[in-house]
Formats: structure tokens, sequence, C-alpha cells
């Protein structure tokens, strides 16, 4: 079973910019779905952008303009390059893989956003 590691996490001011990273145990090039989430204290996790084997993407309105979700076969990782980062965004972010007919997780990685 693939295991997903995040980093690239930390501490930013407002308007800042983070690039996350997910770097998978296994060959991501046939994996159809792979993507991010996010959860912040109190809220559910919510989907922030996900990108398919054709990369194809999609993003949550509020990160659409400022959140590109990219992945590089040849290493095995998803990126994500977060831009203009609001404290809106502070959350754990977490990598999935959508593999049927299962999906998984990574531990997480923290964003925090400071005003």
């Amino acid at each position: 079973q693939v295991q997903l590691v995040e980093s690239g996490g930390g501490l930013v001011q407002a308007g800042g910019s983070l690039r996350l990273s997910c770097a998978a145990s296994e060959s991501i090039f046939s994996i159809n779905i792979m993507g991010w989430y996010r959860q912040a204290p109190g809220k559910q996790r919510e989907e922030v952008a996900i990108i398919t084997r054709r990369d194809i993407t999609r993003y949550a309105d509020s990160v659409k303009g400022r959140f590109t979700i990219s992945r590089d076969n040849a290493k095995n990782t998803v990126y994500l390059q977060m831009n203009s980062l609001e404290p809106e965004d502070t959350a754990v972010y977490y990598c999935y893989a959508n593999i049927v007919p299962r999906v998984y997780w990574g531990q997480g990685t923290q964003v925090t956003v400071s005003s």
C-alpha cells in the first residue's frame, strides 16, 4: 500500500507563500486522482485541490487563483503552491491518493498564516 509523506508547512505572514510537497512511496503514474485536503480547528476536513493523471485540476472556490496543484510523476511527488496566503488558510493540510477501492492519506502538515 502506498505511503504519503507531506512536507513544506510552517508559519508565514499573510500575503506570503508556501509550497507543500507530498512524496509517495511508489510510482504515482497510474494513480488517477491525487490531491490536498485541509482541516482547520473545529471545522470539517475540506477539499482544497485535486489533480488527475491527465493533469486535470479542480480547486475549492476559496483558493482559486492563489493555489496551484501539480504532479511530478518522475519524482512520485505532488505539490501545492500556495500564494497570497490568508489567515483563513490556517489548517493542517493532508495529501491523499485515490486508488480504487481505497483512499490513502498522509499524516498532515501544519500551515499557520499570521495576520
